[in-house]
Parts: structure tokens; C-alpha cells; sequence
């Protein structure tokens, strides 16, 4: 092979989504030496139906890591989505069993504005401000359960959608998932908003003095993230039937190394979403296999920080431009 074909495939977009799927191929067939059920439909199904939960998360950490911040907020923006619908179906009766799935998802929006606010506006580093967002949350719930487990449960609608099979036997959380990755998808490339989001990623200053109001895109996409956030609290609520204290803070370390994986530059201005979908699934089956082998959370949390730090090495070590 000539060096002009290496360095095109190294130069591809695509490369990060391959070795992604290639590495995924590789994950399923380790796991088929663990236990011959990790190949049958039914597992595979199990295994995106889970998936769904992570996929829904790492889309709102997407929006944020292509402007070239990081949302440290997930853990208790999702536990809000959850508890919040629950508490809704509790508070409101038969009303309650509908108005329970968009309120929650709202109050997730509610915590993502201020996100956005504060980084847009306040020009706070992302980090720093989602961090507080976060404790801010958390301070929240505590006090609306009084520090003990809530007792609101799911509604039936929040328990169908996260565990039901509706359409050809495929997890309908899939098909949420499904749905909210088609319009990323849809925004990210065929809208003007998805353009600016690129384009802000790569060149803030330069975006916005070509007309590019980049505060608002910013607001948007922390917002956006806020929703996917509680989106899948919601599910997760469903999925388990009752909301509970921290109940997304699993979630933090393998949405963004999920994200990156895909190869979206952490540094912000480039990313596919189809990397997404595979790095999610990656790490989901990589949880699988590590529960298999009982590794233990601590384990499993240090992989996932040599992930992340080994995309970034492969995938993010190019200059942010700044003008």
C-alpha cells in the first residue's frame, strides 16, 4: 500500500468510526467466549435497549464537546429528569400520567439554560459552571425528597417507553433513542444552527464576527443537552420503575469517552454522529463484558479514563483555533 492511501485513510473522518466498529466486532466476539448467549438476538437486543440510555446522554454531551466545552452537570441533571417526572405523576393524578414525561424533560431543559447562560453570557468556563450547576441540582433534590428515597413511581406511559417492545419486537427505547439521533442528526447537517455549531467549535471569534451570534448558538446547544439529559433520566426511571438519588452519575465518564471514542474533537469544531452511535455501543458492551468478568466500578472507572485519554491522544491533539 502506497503512503498516499495510508495517509488518506489516517486522514479520513471515517477512521475514527472504523476502528470504533472494529473494535466492537472484536468486543462481541470475546464475549462470545465468556457465554454463548452474548451472540443471540435476545441479548444483542438487551444490550441496545441499554444502550438507548448512554446513546441519549452522549447526544446532548455531543452538541456541547463540538463547541469545545464539557458539561460536568450530567449526573444530577439526569437525576432531576428522573424525579421530577415521578414526583409529577405523583402530584398531578391521571394528569400527571402525561404531563409527568414532558415535565420532567423540561426541568432538565430549566438546568441546561442555565448552563448555557452562564457559559454564553457570564463567559464562565464550562467546566467550572456546569460543575456548580451541578451541586446546584443536587442541593435541589435533596431538598425536594427530604433526603430520602422518593416514593413516586413511574408512570405507565415512562415504564412503556423504556421497557416495552412495540414495533417489531425492537426495545422502544431504541426507537426514542432512534428518533432523537435522526433529528441530531438532521440539525447538525442539514441546518443552519448545525453549521453555526461546527463553525463555532472551530472559530469562535471568527463565527461571530461573520454575523454568527454565538451566544445563542451556545444557549441552544446546552439547552438541547440539558433535555437529553432528563430525556434520559425519564427512561431510566421507567426502566427501573422508581427515581432514586445520583442515579445518573455512571453516566458522566462513558458519555464523553462514548463521545470521544466516535472521534469527535474534544476540542470542539468536529465530530460525526454515527461515531457517536458506535462509541456508545462500545462502551456499552465493554460494561457488559466487565460485568461478565467482575470487574469491579473502581475498574471500570479507570478504564474509561484510559479511553478517554487514549482518543485524546489518537484523535484530539490538534490546535483549537482561536481566531
Amino acid at each position: 500500500m502506497s503512503s498516499s492511501i495510508v495517509q488518506r485513510i489516517q486522514a479520513s473522518s471515517h477512521l475514527p468510526v472504523l476502528a470504533a466498529a472494529g473494535c466492537t466486532v472484536a468486543l462481541l466476539l470475546l464475549g462470545s467466549l465468556y457465554s454463548n448467549n452474548f451472540l443471540s438476538v435476545n441479548y444483542l437486543l438487551l444490550q441496545l435497549q441499554i444502550a438507548s440510555f448512554l446513546g441519549i446522554i452522549a447526544t446532548g454531551a455531543m452538541l456541547v464537546i463540538l463547541l469545545g466545552g464539557i458539561d460536568l452537570s450530567v449526573p444530577w441533571v439526569v437525576t432531576v429528569g428522573g424525579i421530577m417526572s415521578a414526583a409529577a405523576a405523583g402530584w398531578w393524578g391521571q394528569a400527571g400520567e402525561w404531563l409527568a414525561i414532558p415535565f420532567g424533560i423540561a426541568c432538565g431543559a430549566v438546568f441546561g439554560l442555565l448552563n448555557g447562560l452562564g457559559v454564553a453570557y457570564l463567559r464562565v468556563p464550562s467546566m467550572i459552571f456546569t460543575l456548580g450547576i451541578n451541586a446546584v441540582a443536587q442541593g435541589l433534590i435533596v431538598i425536594q425528597t427530604g433526603g430520602f428515597a422518593p416514593q413516586d413511581r413511574a408512570t405507565t406511559a415512562m415504564h412503556l417507553m423504556a421497557t416495552g417492545r412495540s414495533v417489531l419486537g425492537l426495545p422502544n427505547a431504541l426507537l426514542v433513542w432512534a428518533i432523537v439521533g435522526a433529528a441530531t442528526m438532521f440539525v447538525l447537517h442539514r441546518t443552519t444552527l448545525g453549521r453555526s455549531i461546527y463553525a463555532t467549535g472551530n472559530r469562535e471569534r471568527a463565527t461571530y464576527l461573520s454575523g454568527v451570534d454565538t451566544r445563542v448558538v451556545t444557549l441552544l446547544c446546552f439547552t438541547l443537552a440539558g433535555a437529553c439529559y432528563a430525556l434520559a433520566g425519564v427512561l431510566l426511571t421507567g426502566y427501573s420503575t422508581k427515581a432514586y438519588q445520583a442515579m445518573g452519575d455512571s453516566y458522566l465518564l462513558p458519555a464523553i469517552a462514548a463521545v470521544v471514542l466516535g472521534g469527535t474533537n474534544i476540542l470542539g469544531g468536529s465530530g460525526n454522529y454515527l461515531g457517536t452511535v458506535v462509541g456508545v455501543i462500545l462502551i456499552t458492551l465493554l460494561q457488559s463484558i466487565l460485568s461478565v468478568m467482575q470487574i469491579p466500578e473502581m475498574g471500570r472507572q479507570v478504564t474509561y479514563g484510559v479511553v478517554i485519554i487514549t482518543m485524546l491522544l489518537v484523535y484530539g491533539r490538534g490546535r483549537r483555533h482561536s481566531d
